[in-house]
């Protein structure tokens, strides 16, 4: 099977998961890059606050997403780009988590999709100082992003897996994580109607 599938990358407004302000994406064929894409998300109402910290981490303030679709609008557009694909992020748990917060607090349908983390395969693939995203991506000769650009980010962890597979010898998402003995997560369907959470603990970005 060729190497395909998307990384995703998001970005919060502040501590709590579901208050996603921006997305990158980046769509492989055959282990190359064929398509990326990004834009700015107005986060759902009662997550809609932004932090100073999380501004100071990715630059986006409130007056940047006031005239962006809400989640609600451009869920379509994500799951448009994905399509059928097995998605991949740098430490997935957080974007899986917050893809499927935002869904929660909104009451969207989330995608059930099939997922890979970068940052496991990187542990399991280079030997280095650090496994940040930058780290990584400079160890693989992806240099110079702007790191917490969501679209540059995305783009980083799509050369990660496309070096990381190429070194293990395989030549599908599934076969990568099952040579490195990763597993490939599922997001839950939830079983209980959505319901919102106050922001509070913060959150681990990548």
């Amino acid at each position: 099977m060729p190497l395909d599938f998307t990384a995703i990358d998001f970005e919060t407004a502040n501590s709590s998961s579901a208050s996603a302000c921006a997305v990158g994406l980046t769509r492989v064929r055959g282990g190359e890059v064929v398509a990326s894409a990004g834009w700015l998300i107005r986060p759902p109402a009662g997550h809609d606050r932004f932090f100073a910290i999380n501004t100071g981490i990715h630059g986006i303030c409130a007056d940047d997403v006031v005239a962006a679709k809400t989640w609600s609008d451009q869920l379509h557009d994500i799951a448009a780009f994905v399509g059928t694909d097995v998605v991949v992020a740098h430490n997935a748990g957080f974007d899986m988590t917050v893809l499927r917060r935002a869904c929660e607090v909104t009451g969207d349908a989330c995608p059930p999709y099939r997922y890979v983390c970068s940052l496991q395969v990187a542990r399991k693939t280079y030997e280095l100082d650090s496994y940040r995203l930058p780290s990584v991506a400079a160890a693989v000769g992806f240099l110079d992003f702007p790191h917490h650009d969501a679209t540059a980010d995305a783009l980083a962890c799509a050369h990660i897996m496309i070096d990381a597979a190429a070194r293990a010898g395989v030549s599908d998402i599934s076969d990568l994580a099952a040579a490195l003995g990763l597993r490939v997560g599922c997001i839950p369907v939830p079983e209980t109607p959505p319901a919102s959470l106050p922001v509070s603990a913060p959150l681990a970005l990548a």
